[in-house]
């Protein structure tokens, strides 16, 4: 066997798919033995009954939790016969060239261990961790504190991403990326696997430093090249990036460098974990309130112009409405309207006005009546009216703003429906046109770009050929292009991107062969993205997150208020208390996913709606899923409050 092919999956079905369609691809061109293994952590999204149906040739070994990166590709590797084993992201698109490629430069130099290759992010970009150096104290030092990025090409400076080496030429190098890590199976042997204390990210070093430090040489060669849609498998924006990442680097540091140095670059690296989880917590923070402080601004200004005027224009006291207005009065009425519009929908990606007006009236509504209980607050009622008509202006009025800045005209949704042509034959392009229509796409199609030069059909809405894409770009003022991957190989839409990335700014997307998704990223930072049929989980729609909570909210009042009831018909009556609090502070919800692992990070459930079947019959862990599955997908509160009457009695427990 010459090559065995590892791919861990985690959730990422529709992106896992283009990549098998690719690696069949190049396997088939190559024409050498070659087993292709798919080790999954524990996804709920489909992901082992795709592979089953679209891909019998591949090795499934489906994991019932998530061991973690290096875990789950030593499971493969430990099963694998290849002289060669390539360790794949399943986020990634590899050309019909480059498995040839790597293995001819391989038998070609018989001190290589390691190779690793060309890496373009969605844009079709070099992304600079194709090659990288040893991170010493020294060079993490420059990583951390940000002298790498500010001089990437230094030799001093930028020895983190080797950034003055060509990165169109081979190069020796000391780490290998583990999105596409080619090894020697003699090297492996020699060197040991993955190292298993790393959960995610670090392991690529740390196996890189053991290669090199056991006689064999890393390269890196440009000559064979992959899409690698950084995003989707890292996150790297999030929290638990920096803080996962950053203590991958202490351990490789304790593990290789002399205890003296480990002790400083340890406290180096957890100082930089700290610096960089505040900065990312500071900058999520801000930009989720943001927002909501600028609305709460206007809106506050708006109410004092408000009371300046009714003053003036109504024969009152001299003072009708004392500091205690502006200073208490006001602030509340703001919390309460954007409470209310926030419930409504207001700060969805995808708002609408009415959800606005709607959000403010029930506010509107509520201030008036809490306002007659509290005689110190009972003020005139026509101002409270205006404000709430002020409230919706300002709110409207902030997003339309906004808005225009951003994309040039008025308009609450996010941006006017995209121009987007189609790479492929007229027939490709009808499917796209299908899809997009089903998955409920606001988009036009332009036409389509025949790769062949040729038509298909003889009413087909051609552009033009692949040489005049520059040209076709302009013209029609395209915002995207959706490569379909039946009608060319990967090889060519690759070289494409890279041409049309030095000329213009424009977003790529890929239809893989018989595939119900679209799939994209619009940069290396961010998360990969896709237009598909039928994946969306009800649950972590933002209107039902926000239902979930205050449901939550609103039931574990109920439940400490009737404690003295409630409390002698559960079997663990401290617990019960207990988890009437945590709910209460977001650390738990009643009712979640405890079986399975849901495509965000929630709140610790108590209950499972799997508990409501088992409690006739023990079921098996794959229909616990499966049933917690059904539930995020077709997720009502409804069906909350269904389990916890049916489950009130085990609401104590842990």
């Amino acid at each position: 066997m010459k090559l065995s092919i590892v791919i861990v999956n985690y959730n990422v079905s529709y992106f896992l798919e283009q990549t098998l369609l690719s690696v069949r691809r190049a396997v088939e061109k190559w024409g050498e033995p070659t087993e292709i293994f798919v080790v999954d952590n524990n996804s709920v999204d489909g992901s082992v009954a795709m592979v089953r149906t679209r891909f019998p040739e591949v090795v499934l070994i489906e994991n019932k939790d998530n061991p973690g990166f290096s875990k789950a590709n030593n499971q493969a590797i430990r099963r694998a016969c290849g002289e060669y084993i390539l360790l794949l992201n399943p986020d990634t698109v590899v050309e019909e060239d480059t498995l040839q490629a790597c293995a001819d430069f391989m038998d070609q130099h018989p001190d290589g261990g390691g190779l690793g290759v060309k890496m373009l992010d969605g844009q079709g970009k070099f992304l600079p961790e194709s090659k990288r150096g040893l991170p010493t104290p020294w060079v993490a030092f420059h990583k951390v504190f940000g002298l790498a990025k500010l001089f990437p090409k230094s030799r001093l400076f930028g020895r983190y991403h080797l950034g003055y080496l060509d990165k169109d030429q081979t190069h020796e190098i000391e780490v290998l990326s583990g999105a596409f890590m080619w090894l020697r199976r003699k090297a492996l042997d020699k060197v040991g696997l993955l190292d298993e204390d790393y959960f995610m990210y670090g392991e690529d070093i740390d196996l890189s430093y053991r290669l090199g430090q056991g006689g064999w040489k890393n390269y890196y060669f440009p000559e064979a090249r992959i899409i690698h849609y950084k995003g989707e498998s890292t996150k790297r924006t999030s929290i638990n990036y920096v803080f996962i990442f950053y203590q991958a680097m202490v351990i490789f540091a304790r593990k290789h460098f002399a205890p003296g140095r480990a002790g400083a670059f340890s406290l180096l690296i957890n100082l930089a974990i700290w610096m960089r989880a505040g900065a990312a917590m500071a900058e999520r923070l801000l930009a989720r309130v943001a927002p909501v402080l600028l609305d709460a601004g206007l809106i506050y200004g708006g109410m004092y112009f408000l009371k300046k005027y009714w003053e003036v224009n109504h024969k009152y006291a001299p003072e009708p409405y004392p500091p205690a207005f502006m200073v208490a009065a006001v602030p509340a009425y703001i919390v309460v309207w954007l409470t209310t519009a926030y419930f409504s929908g207001a700060y969805d990606k995808a708002t609408r006005a009415s959800r606005i007006v709607w959000g403010v009236f029930v506010g509107t509504i509520l201030i008036s009546a809490i306002s007659n209980f509290l005689d110190a607050y009972r003020f005139s009622k026509a101002l409270i009216i205006l404000g709430g008509t002020w409230s919706v202006a300002a709110l409207v009025g902030r997003r339309l703003a906004i808005h225009f800045l951003q994309y040039g005209y008025l308009s609450l949704n996010e941006r006017r429906p995209k121009n987007i042509a189609v790479v492929g034959t007229a027939t490709g392009s009808r499917r796209v046109r299908q899809l997009l229509e089903a998955a409920g796409v606001q988009a036009r199609i332009i036409g389509h770009v025949n790769p062949a030069g040729s038509s298909d059909d003889v009413n087909d809405d051609s552009l033009g050929e692949l040489r005049q894409m520059e040209e076709i770009i302009r013209i029609y003022e395209l915002d995207e292009l959706i490569f379909c991957g039946k009608d060319l190989p990967a090889s060519q839409f690759i070289a494409l991107m890279v041409r049309l990335s030095q000329q213009v700014s424009i977003d790529y997307k890929i239809l893989p062969e018989d595939s119900e998704y679209i799939i994209g990223s619009s940069s290396k930072d961010s998360p990969g993205d896709y237009y598909a049929l039928n994946i969306g989980l009800s649950l972590y729609q933002p209107q039902q997150m926000r239902n979930k909570r205050l449901l939550d909210i609103l039931t574990s009042l109920g439940f400490l208020l009737g404690t003295p009831l409630f409390i002698w018909f559960e079997k663990r009556k401290a617990g019960f208390l207990r988890n009437c609090l945590r709910v209460l502070a977001g650390t738990r919800t009643w009712v979640g996913l405890q079986h399975s692992a849901g495509p965000r990070r929630t709140a610790r459930a108590i209950l499972s709606p799997a508990d409501v079947a088992e409690h006739s019959a023990p079921l098996t862990d794959s229909t616990k899923r499966r049933l917690e599955l059904l539930y995020a997908r077709n997720y009502v509160p409804s069906t909350d409050l269904n389990i916890l009457f049916r489950r009130f009695r085990w609401l104590g427990q842990e």
